[in-house]
């Protein structure tokens, strides 16, 4: 079992997204501290100093002027203004992820394409071995 589980956990593609996912992880402190700590602040700038870190409704029936002011008292609240903030953020990562692979497809030189090893007879018109010297369907003298 032990090496059974070492032959899968030692497979390119298992080390390839645990390396993926530990950048990911790493990746996603720089995404968002761009949401919270650039993008957010110039959108409540046009949207005049609105924030969205505020933007909920306590369940409780109460009327709170911050969240934290909600949190304090206890009060259950549902924090959509956070949540829009995690769309933006998602929206912003997968927009990065998309340039990055495709700045990666373009480094990625294209493989030649691999030379053929059949060709067609001229006569019956089959496919043969290309260092073929007489068709095996038809039986014809190839001069190629």
């Amino acid at each position: 079992m032990l090496k059974e589980f070492k032959k899968f956990a030692l497979r390119g593609n298992m080390i390839d997204l645990a390396v993926g996912i530990i950048i990911g992880g790493a990746f996603s402190g720089i995404v968002n501290s761009l949401v919270n700590d650039i993008i957010m602040p110039l959108l409540s700038l046009i949207t005049q100093n609105i924030n969205f870190e505020d933007w909920f409704f306590a369940l409780d029936g109460n009327s709170y002027a911050t969240l934290q002011a909600a949190k304090d008292a206890g009060a259950p609240t549902v924090n959509y203004g956070l949540f829009i903030s995690g769309i933006i953020n998602f929206v912003i990562m997968a927009f990065v992820v998309f340039l990055m692979v495709r700045w990666i497809n373009k480094l990625k030189k294209p493989e030649p394409a691999a030379e053929p090893t059949t060709k067609q007879c001229p006569f019956c018109l089959s496919d043969i071995n290309k260092n073929a010297k007489k068709c095996p369907h038809c039986t014809s003298e190839l001069n190629d």
